[in-house]
């Protein structure tokens, strides 16, 4: 009985995350926005980022930055960040990504749980990812929607939804700069 309740508890959740997923943007609606964003020359260099995290209610939990060393070797990048919080605390994560082509890439890092993929079109790019996140002594596996504008050749915006089990969690909001 408990495994058919949580089967249908995890049943549930998946459609109401599709359910909400499916009236919202959609990458194809940015194919004509300029400037065109290429990943591949975009974050490559390095980068300065500056970003909060809000809880569900709106409320700044945590605010950072990230210093981001970008290199691609043919159809391969790496971006090697280290953040820096407002507590003092500093991570730090090495993203490995693949152009698949067509505007497609994936990704992975250490705290990454399989593999992430996005999408670009116009001046936008889509990344969907789990995202093995520290919470009080425990780690979460948290999903992110995550979604990148270019502004121009140096700012990028960055708005990532978290959610969990479908229950929206947060948000980080991101502002990239390139040096």
């Amino acid at each position: 009985m408990k495994r058919r309740l949580l089967l249908t508890a995890g049943a549930a959740a998946a459609t109401f995350t599709l359910a909400g997923c499916a009236g919202g943007p959609q990458i194809s609606d940015f194919a004509g926005q300029k400037p065109a964003l290429d990943l591949r020359q975009y974050f490559n260099g390095t980068l300065d980022a500056y970003g909060v995290f809000t809880d569900r209610s709106g409320k700044v939990v945590k605010r950072f930055t990230v210093v981001m060393r970008c290199s691609w070797t043919g159809e391969e990048g790496v971006l090697d960040e280290d953040f820096t919080y407002s507590d003092g605390m500093t991570q730090k994560r090495i993203w490995r990504l693949k152009h698949l082509g067509n505007g497609r890439y994936s990704g992975t890092a250490d705290d990454v749980v399989g593999t992430a993929l996005g999408e670009t079109q116009g001046n936008a790019f889509r990344w969907g990812y789990t995202l093995a996140l520290p919470v009080d002594g425990k780690v979460w596996n948290v999903e992110f929607d995550d979604w990148m504008y270019l502004m121009d050749e140096r700012v990028m915006l960055n708005k990532a939804t978290m959610s969990k089990f479908g229950i929206r969690l947060g948000e980080v909001t991101l502002s990239f700069s390139k040096r």
